[in-house]
């Protein structure tokens, strides 16, 4: 388990210059629920879940946030943390394999500690128990020994909020979901917050960069924060070595399509599902098994990765007979649309 400590006293020059790439990432977080660009209504109803907590003096409910990877769900647990003026202890669902490992991160809270738990629908299922207990009492039964001689031994611990994180809310128990008190999903950004986005984080890492570039670099940003810092980033370098540091529209253009990020945000991996789906297969429908081959990635990545994006931007529709590539995809790939290319009726989210 880490503690998250903050880049004070630490510049973000510093750290980019030390190649660390994770203290960057930190750097350009917002700090406040005030400067969080997006994402009102989640902000406006946390703010008031949080307010409402300092009023009383007590920790704030368990709060869940879900939603796409890049939101803003680690940040806005470490915003968590900053307003109740809390220490913030951070894992992971994969990390906590066994009920011991939750017994040992729990005992070792203090009373208003904020623990973020990433990915916590991964976590095993006796963790799961016990964190239900822990939630609801603030206690934990640490079992001694085995079998008919095993001793339950209760622990207390001192009141302190969960922030549990997950892309797939789905996968959560009922029992686990209903010991939050307060849910939040976070919807893709849209592009002229996005703007404002690249706008903040190229003041913070000291880039020049006119209004037309940041619209570009947001616009291909998939409605993802994490996205547009990366790309501003890359483009950044591309200015640094290229040209003279000034990002421009034009510049950014030139940059982007360098890095095979299309005017559309499509990337390699996405344009080569299209392609393959487009020119080896007629459009579909095609099982994902045999798209990832065709593609050389596994199916994991092709449906984790580029598929959600893909479904959301129209290009590619889930049928219950495989994946179907629809006429805007074509038109992307600057291929006629085949008299016999199969287009579902309706779009609907599940596999073959």
């Amino acid at each position: 388990m880490a503690t998250y400590d903050g880049p004070e006293g630490r510049s973000l020059l510093q750290a980019e210059a030390e190649g660390d790439e994770r203290a960057v990432e930190a750097a350009l977080r917002p700090r406040t629920l005030d400067e969080v660009i997006g994402q009102e209504r989640v902000r406006e109803q946390l703010g008031l879940v949080l307010a409402a907590a300092r009023g009383r003096g007590r920790p704030p409910d368990h709060v869940l946030l879900s939603g796409p990877p890049g939101l803003g769900k680690t940040t806005m647990a470490m915003i968590v943390a900053t307003e109740m003026s809390s220490p913030l202890r951070v894992t992971s669902g994969p990390a906590i394999q066994h009920a011991g490992d939750l017994a040992a991160i729990l005992s070792g809270l203090s009373e208003g500690d904020v623990l973020f738990l990433d990915e916590i629908h991964r976590m095993s299922r006796p963790a799961e128990e016990m964190l239900y207990l822990a939630m609801e009492d603030f206690r934990v039964d640490v079992v001694i020994g085995k079998g008919p001689g095993a001793t339950a031994i209760p622990l207390e611990i001192p009141p302190f909020t969960v922030v549990g994180a997950t892309t797939r809310a789905g996968l959560l128990p009922g029992p686990l979901r209903d010991r939050f008190g307060f849910t939040g999903h976070l919807e893709f950004y849209e592009p002229a917050d996005l703007q404002r986005i690249v706008t903040r984080s190229a003041r913070l890492l000291q880039v020049q960069v006119d209004e037309p570039a940041t619209a570009e670099i947001a616009s291909r940003s998939r409605g993802t924060p994490r996205i547009a810092n990366r790309l501003l980033r890359r483009v950044r370098d591309y200015a640094q070595v290229r040209a003279d540091g000034v990002v421009t529209q034009p510049l950014a253009h030139a940059a982007l399509a360098l890095y095979e990020v299309d005017e559309s945000g499509l990337d390699r991996l996405d344009r080569a599902v299209l392609d393959a789906l487009c020119r080896r297969f007629g459009g579909g429908p095609v099982g994902l098994s045999t798209l990832a081959v065709a593609v050389g990635e596994e199916r994991e990545t092709v449906e984790e990765v580029a598929e959600p994006f893909l479904v959301r931007s129209g290009y590619l529709a889930r049928t219950p007979r495989g994946r179907v590539a629809t006429p805007a995809a074509w038109q992307h790939l600057g291929m006629p649309v085949p008299a016999h290319a199969p287009f579902p009726d309706q779009a609907v989210l599940f596999d073959e």
